[in-house]
């Protein structure tokens, strides 16, 4: 977004400080060149292209029927809540009461809930790299300090507890992560968190934002919490929703556990931001959970199959350095062995230059690494069908092979 003199006359610093979130703003491209006339496909976007189960779309309409259209509670239906509190025992074996879960309008809104509930101005917040688009920018509006710290490529770009100990100072009030990762689908294992969780011990005023959203997206065995590291469990705060699990990212329905004193901060939080988010939504979301995992894992399973075709094909463009992602729906390559190529006089001086040539040349849409702290890298969504994504890397291929 590119403000007027105008604009900045009158807009607040905090708005004009904010980055616009990039992979919407390339979707917006997307479409705006399918618009006129172009055969686009868009893996630029972390959603699902499976429809919600019907069972679920069922229980929606069942709810506008029986009248479900007034005012929720604010932090969601008792129902809603006693259903995500069975959920949590029964998958990751987390005792959560449902007055220390708040329901929101997404799972973004629950990580802003407890981002502004916990950062003070000046409050350093140290973030797992890559990261998802919106945590920094979600920092910087509490006016914290985003601390990036990089994982390696050789580790399937994992920050290591000794990475994290390293860059914990005494200004350090949160840690947040994703697993399994967006954009890069890594995994973090037990052995892993339970490194992380020996460090944290050590700094009683550190937090964590757990983001699970891609939980049930996990092609490398049992989904593990850190909040289940009884050390540190007050100070974990857990993210999930609905969208990507059960294929709702339209309905807007998102969650967090935590201690009581977190989880009644962010009902307060979001008391003056939205209130409690849809009525048909939240039933939808309860009948979800009622009916169990078994749609989600058999998306999952697609979602693994897909992963390996993509996996081999991209192995077949030259400079393209990739891994073995174990979750999500992502592939999160480095692409740095292009910086410095051209075509007809433009030259490939970042991810987001080759990112536009690849829109514009090979009409498909990707998202460059610099929104996600890797400006070496590119993401490419595999949440499309099979025929899609073979076209997409054989474009993609004959596309580069121009770049001198």
């Amino acid at each position: 977004m590119r403000e007027t003199e105008e604009a900045k006359a009158i807009l607040s610093d905090r708005i004009l400080s904010l980055a616009e979130s990039q992979t919407i703003a390339m979707a917006k491209k997307a479409r705006e060149l399918a618009a006129k006339g172009y055969d686009v496909i868009n893996l630029s976007f972390g959603e699902p292209d499976f429809q919600t189960p019907q069972y679920i779309k069922d229980a929606a309409k069942q709810a506008i029927d029986e009248g479900f259209t007034f005012y929720t509670p604010v932090p969601g239906y008792p129902e809603l809540r006693q259903e995500i509190s069975k959920k949590f025992k029964r998958d990751n074996n987390l005792d959560y009461a449902p007055e220390q879960i708040v329901v929101s309008t997404g799972a973004k809104q629950s990580i802003a809930n407890a981002v502004l509930c916990l950062v003070n101005p000046g409050d350093e917040v140290i973030i797992f790299s890559p990261y998802w688009v919106s945590y920094e920018e979600i920092v910087k509006l509490a006016e914290g300090i985003p601390v990036p710290i990089m994982g390696r490529l050789e580790n399937d770009y994992k920050v290591t507890a000794e990475q994290l100990e390293k860059a914990i100072t005494s200004n350090t009030k949160l840690v947040m992560y994703s697993s399994p990762c967006n954009p890069t689908g890594a995994v973090f294992e037990e052995e892993e968190l339970t490194a992380i969780a020996r460090v944290l011990e050590k700094y009683p005023q550190v937090h964590v934002i757990a983001d699970e959203i891609y939980e049930y997206i996990n092609f490398s065995g049992k989904h593990f919490s850190i909040a289940n590291i009884d050390s540190i469990r007050d100070r974990v705060v857990t993210v999930n929703g609905f969208s990507k699990g059960y294929a709702m990212t339209g309905w807007r329905v998102g969650y967090l556990a935590a201690s009581r004193e977190i989880a009644a901060a962010c009902d307060k939080m979001q008391s003056q931001i939205t209130s409690g988010t849809c009525s048909i939504a939240q039933k939808a979301a309860a009948a979800a959970l009622k009916g169990g995992n078994a749609s989600a894992l058999e998306m999952a399973e697609a979602y693994r199959r897909r992963r390996d075709l993509v996996l081999d094909l991209m192995n077949g463009i030259p400079g393209f350095k990739t891994y073995l992602p174990n979750g999500a729906f992502y592939i999160f390559p480095d692409v740095s062995a292009y910086f410095g190529k051209q075509f007809e006089g433009k030259t490939m001086e970042s991810a987001e230059d080759l990112s536009m040539f690849i829109l514009s040349d090979a009409h498909v849409a990707v998202v460059s690494g610099e929104a996600f702290g890797a400006p070496q890298c590119i993401r490419f969504s595999f949440a499309a069908s099979d025929e899609k994504l073979v076209e997409a890397m054989r474009r993609i291929k004959n596309s580069l092979a121009k770049l001198q």
